[in-house]
């Protein structure tokens, strides 16, 4: 019989008489109902059949091997050290992206993936479906141009990781984005792409803290990272903000493209302002919501306007890997992380 959530290391032998009621729970497992976890290099190497017991055979073990099973046979000669035949067609369907860590770069063996994470402070990482998503992750901290990045390829060791909600989730970075962010702010035109983003910890709550952020390019000393002002620390005023810190910067004789993912934000300073100009700065029977921002923003853009200068707003999706809204976005959160 396979290990329970209190049984620690290889499984016996299911080899000698079964009883038929044995023989039914088998079957009934092998079904696919239950997931098995084998650890073929950790504290104890074996099977498990919950994914809590099995994370404490292979936490803080170095190089530690593992994977998910729907049949206890296939697991079992995983932990012995075999590959199953289930594992015969296996082709990697998911891709590790380490931006941040011991050898950033792309892995499709999540052990391997592993190795370039644990114990590196600061570590920062994701799984994606497709290659390229990966490589565009990685590349939105790290300028390739520096050094090669890591092209593993390899037999996938590793657990469902919809079942360890870190794997799904960005890790916190401590380092600067200017060391590690890929240039996005490039284009075909003379134009300059700035990308703009707000974040706010605890956005509607109280204590809530927000951050601006400003990404010209990597290594860009125009790069923004700071504390939104005010006692009113939203996400909508922290991506406002950005818009504003950017035309604080930028030239007023000088066009270029703000890049955002904030909608709310092109919308209030682009089309909202006519009509709420024209009511008094009132909607929806009270007072338009940050109207101090959008009036210094629609300040600054007209005045660039009279200078000749363009000024292009241009929304993209947020939290689609695009490197330049990551590192953006970076730079809000790490604001954000800063003392007011």
């Amino acid at each position: 019989m396979p290990t329970n959530s209190s049984t620690f290391g290889f499984a016996p032998s299911r080899s000698g008489a079964k009883t038929s009621q044995s023989a039914s729970k088998k079957r009934k497992m092998d079904s696919g109902e239950t997931k098995y976890y084998a650890v073929r290099a950790g504290h104890k190497p074996g099977v498990y059949t919950t994914w809590a017991i099995c994370q404490q055979q292979i936490s803080g073990f170095k190089g530690a091997v593992f994977k998910s099973f729907l049949s206890y046979d296939d697991a079992s000669a995983f932990a012995a050290g075999r590959d199953p035949p289930s594992m015969a067609n296996d082709k990697p369907d998911r891709f590790y992206g380490v931006a941040v860590g011991r050898k950033p770069g792309v892995y499709t063996d999540w052990s391997k993936a592993q190795e370039a994470i644990v114990g590196w402070k600061g570590p920062k990482y994701r799984k994606f479906d497709t290659h390229a998503e990966a490589l565009a992750f990685v590349r939105a901290y790290r300028n390739v141009a520096a050094a090669p990045l890591v092209e593993l390829e390899g037999s996938e060791e590793e657990v469902e990781e919809e079942e360890d909600e870190e794997d799904d989730d960005v890790v916190e970075v401590e380092e600067p984005p200017t060391k590690r962010a890929k240039t996005a702010a490039r284009s075909q035109a003379a134009v300059p792409i700035v990308y703009t983003d707000g974040s706010s910890l605890g956005n509607g709550r109280a204590g809530a803290v927000a951050g601006v952020g400003v990404f010209f390019g990597t290594g860009d000393p125009r790069n923004i990272s700071e504390r939104l002002v005010g006692d009113l620390q939203t996400n909508q005023r922290a991506e406002l903000t950005a818009i504003l810190r950017t035309l604080e910067v930028v030239p007023e004789n000088q066009s270029i493209e703000i890049r955002t993912d904030s909608k709310y934000s092109i919308q209030c300073v682009t089309e909202w302002y006519i009509n709420w100009q024209k009511n008094g700065w009132r909607a929806q029977g009270g007072p338009v919501k940050n109207q101090d921002l959008v009036v210094a923003i629609r300040a600054r853009l007209d005045a660039r306007q009279k200078k000749g200068a363009q000024t292009q707003f241009t929304w993209v999706k947020g939290h689609a890997n695009d490197p330049g809204n990551v590192a953006a976005d970076y730079l809000a959160v790490e604001g954000a992380r800063k003392r007011a």
